[in-house]
């Protein structure tokens, strides 16, 4: 289940990015009140992350342990 965003990069007059810009929707699903702090911010992107890899993982099949071994060697 895979989900693009439209997710903006703005950049400076010398093409270095300096600002994303993400739909209100995302905005209101990580922080959900009004009260934004950074520390709040970078917690809630974090846990919105984390949630995202355990639902892909919930759909990925499981690996035989030779498998598993196999993968990690790469």
């Amino acid at each position: 289940m895979e989900t693009t965003l439209n997710i903006e990069y703005l950049t400076n007059k010398n093409g270095d990015v300096s600002a994303v810009v993400i739909p209100i929707k995302l905005w209101r699903q990580l922080l959900p009140n009004e009260e934004v702090s950074a520390d709040k911010l970078a917690v809630a992107v974090e846990d919105y992350c984390m949630n995202k890899a355990m639902d892909e993982a919930v759909n990925t099949p499981l690996l035989e342990r030779s498998e598993a071994l196999a993968y990690l060697e790469e």
